[in-house]
């Protein structure tokens, strides 16, 4: 396939790049800030000012849209979101006639009503409570609606939405990262939720996550977890194992509610599709671990 990543130079987007160009696809990224010495063709531009030319003369027959502000602290109220949809779809809109076949775009599991289960595609409600998922879930409806024009019909469309990644490039305000952080200066961590349950997947398992979803031609909402949940309190104490400094880790106390407190996917659809993780999480935080070092 000859793709094209939105994003490219991101966290999610170049895991995306790096999978799809080792099995063998050609990539183009679009990109603001090009890197030196990549296997992907880099075309300067964004979502929002596309560089149309340079991707005409890329041909592609896949979109992997990864763009999206996700900076911590910043992304889930951002008034940004709102720019966001409006440029995807503009963006997206025109990739059919440029012969896009198949486009697979990043959605949340934080779109998903919260019920203490594990989120199903087909059976559990939305109720985005951010304005990052809100925006998320706009941009799904609106798509699945201009999906339906009939001039669309052999377009593929996927809504993958992503748990909770975590590895190499991610910002140091994430978790794992700002726990690593706070343990090598030899702070003691009090975790504010410790019990709170999420569903972490290593950056390099949602890569070849998206990576089937797209060879696969997949097309409708797919969740990309591991299906299995992991307390905060666990990753915090793996970490101060793998550092050294488990003394450090303070033992849970009386945590405040939480809205988001199991967040875990049923991964039954991408697990249907031939995907598993590869990346256990002691492994996924030791990569992180040594990673920090450099």
């Amino acid at each position: 396939m000859r793709i094209i990543v939105t994003g490219g130079s991101g966290f999610l987007g170049s895991a995306c790049v790096r999978a799809a160009t080792a099995a063998g696809h050609s990539v183009a990224v679009l990109t603001r800030f090009p890197r030196q010495g990549s296997a992907a063709e880099q075309l300067l531009g964004s979502v929002e000012q596309p560089p149309w030319t340079a991707i005409r003369n890329f041909a592609p027959d896949a979109c992997v849209h990864a763009a999206w502000i996700a900076t911590p602290g910043l992304y889930l109220e951002s008034p940004e979101n709102a720019d966001w949809v409006r440029w995807s779809l503009a963006f997206l809109n025109e990739l059919p006639a440029l012969g896009v076949r198949h486009i697979t775009v990043l959605g949340t599991g934080i779109e998903y009503q919260i019920t203490g289960q594990r989120l199903r595609e087909d059976t559990t409600p939305l109720q985005p409570l951010s304005g990052y998922a809100r925006s998320k879930c706009e941009l799904h409806v609106q798509l699945a609606a201009w999906r339906q024009d009939a001039r669309l019909a052999d377009l593929g469309l996927a809504w993958a939405r992503i748990f909770y990644p975590y590895g190499a490039g991610e910002h140091p305000a994430r978790l794992a990262s700002s726990l690593i952080a706070k343990l090598r200066r030899g702070e003691p961590v009090q975790l504010k939720t410790p019990h709170s349950t999420k569903d972490y997947i290593h950056v390099d398992d949602v890569a070849t996550a998206l990576l089937t979803v797209l060879e696969r031609r997949y097309c409708g909402a797919i969740n990309v977890g591991t299906g299995v949940g992991v307390t905060v309190d666990t990753v915090a104490q793996k970490l101060g194992h793998l550092l050294g400094r488990a003394d450090l880790v303070q033992p849970p106390t009386n945590a405040p509610a939480n809205s988001l407190d199991y967040v875990v996917a049923d991964a039954g659809r991408l697990h249907a599709l031939g995907w598993r993780p590869q990346v256990a999480l002691e492994a996924g935080l030791r990569r992180l671990v040594e990673v920090s070092w450099k």
